[in-house]
């Protein structure tokens, strides 16, 4: 049920794009203490994007899930700005990160919902 949406500036090469994919898959897994196998990530196509007026290296992530907490965001903040800043050298201060609670009647899955 989590799903990691991520979106930047960068060409990201066809090698690192799945290592990417996987890392950031385990990590979410992990910090949510959720399974895995509901994990899902997806890295948008590369855009043209501004931040602070600049197209310097940057990027937007959307990180949703049933029952995350306020509490959770700090920690999810820091771990995800690291996992981007090691894989595509940007810096955590050209980063953004929306956090979305997303209640268990509407997040569909397997002909139902959670």
């Amino acid at each position: 049920m989590p799903y990691l949406k991520i979106q930047t500036n960068q060409n990201i090469e066809p090698s690192n794009e799945q290592s990417l994919l996987q890392e950031a898959s385990a990590l979410v897994a992990s910090e949510l203490g959720k399974p895995e196998n509901y994990v899902m990530v997806n890295i948008e196509p590369t855009r043209p994007m501004l931040f602070a007026g600049t197209d310097a290296p940057t990027a937007y992530m959307e990180l949703k899930s049933i029952g995350l907490a306020e509490s959770q965001t700090k920690s999810l903040s820091a771990v995800l700005c690291r996992l981007i800043t090691n894989k595509l050298g940007i810096p955590t201060e050209r980063i953004y990160i929306e956090f979305a609670n997303a209640p268990r009647s509407m997040w569909g899955w397997n002909n139902s919902t959670f």
